[in-house]
C-alpha cells in the first residue's frame, strides 16, 4: 500500500498560521498588561499604615502626609535668632510640642503651602494651641536677616499664630541644624532656586523626636505650585491632631 503522501502547506496557508500566533500573543498581552495595571492600581490605593501613628490620625491622612513615627531620641539643639532678631533654642522651648519645618524666605514653591497648613494648624488645636510652638529654620543662606523672615512671615500669615519663629542665624550655624536634622540644599548662588528637603518634625515636649511627616505640592502646567484646598485643610488637621496627641 502506497503511503499517503503528506500535505505540504503552501505560503498563504503558513501566512494565516502566523498571523494567528500573532494575534492570539497580542490578545494574550494584552490581558496581561491589564492585569499588570490592575494590580498597580490595587496597590497604589492599598491602606498601609505605620505602626506607632496617633489613633485620632486616620490612615488616608497618615498617608497624605508620609507620616512616621521616628526614634524616642532627643531633637539635636540649636540656637538663632528669629525673625524679630531675638534669641531662640530648642531648650526654650521645652515644655511645649514643637512642629519643626525648614523653609526659606523667598520660596514661591512649597514653603507658602506649609505656611498655610501651620495656620490651619493652629487653629485647629483650639486649647491646645498655647501648647504648641510652631518654628522654621531657614535654608536660604543668601537671605538671612530677621527682617527678610519677618516679611515672609507678614505676607503668609504666620505671625497670626503666637509660638511662631522663624531662625536664622550664620551660614555655618544653619548648616550644622541641616545636617542635625538630615535637610539636604541646594543653593548653588543668590539667584538660583533654593531646593530643600520639606520635612516636619514634631518634638514633644521633653525635647525628644516623636515623628516625621513629608509635605508634598502640586503644579500647573505653568510652574505654579499648589495643593488641592482640601489637602492644606487636612494638613492642617493632620499636624493638629499629631500635636494635640503628644501635648496630652
Amino acid at each position: 500500500m502506497t503511503p499517503t503522501p503528506s500535505r505540504r502547506r503552501g505560503p498563504g496557508t503558513l501566512l494565516l498560521v502566523v498571523l494567528g500566533i500573532a494575534v492570539l500573543a497580542g490578545g494574550m498581552f494584552a490581558v496581561f498588561a491589564v492585569r499588570h495595571r490592575d494590580a498597580q492600581n490595587a496597590l497604589a490605593t492599598t491602606l498601609i499604615r505605620a505602626s506607632g501613628i496617633p489613633a485620632d490620625v486616620s490612615t488616608p491622612l497618615a498617608n497624605l502626609m508620609s507620616l512616621s513615627p521616628v526614634p524616642n531620641t532627643e531633637a539635636p539643639g540649636f540656637n538663632l535668632v528669629d525673625q524679630h532678631g531675638r534669641t531662640m533654642s530648642l531648650q526654650n522651648l521645652r515644655g511645649r510640642v514643637v512642629v519643626l519645618e525648614f523653609m526659606d524666605p523667598h520660596c514661591t514653591d512649597i514653603c507658602p503651602i506649609v505656611s498655610q497648613e501651620f495656620v490651619d494648624a493652629y487653629h485647629d488645636l483650639g486649647k491646645t494651641a498655647s501648647r504648641v510652638a510652631f518654628v522654621a529654620v531657614n535654608v536660604n543662606q543668601y537671605f538671612r536677616t530677621p527682617a527678610v523672615l519677618a516679611q515672609f512671615s507678614d505676607e503668609h500669615g504666620l505671625d497670626t499664630i503666637p509660638s511662631w519663629q522663624f531662625g536664622t542665624g550664620p551660614v555655618a550655624a544653619l548648616q550644622s541644624v541641616w545636617h542635625d536634622y538630615g535637610v539636604e540644599v541646594a543653593a548653588p548662588h543668590p539667584n538660583a532656586d533654593i531646593v530643600h528637603s520639606s520635612l516636619v518634625y514634631f518634638i514633644a515636649p521633653n525635647g525628644k523626636e516623636r515623628y516625621l511627616a513629608s509635605p508634598t505640592d502640586d503644579h500647573t502646567k505653568s510652574g505654579t505650585a499648589y495643593l488641592p484646598a482640601g489637602q492644606i485643610s487636612s494638613w492642617g488637621k493632620g499636624i493638629a491632631l499629631v500635636a494635640r496627641s503628644l501635648a496630652g
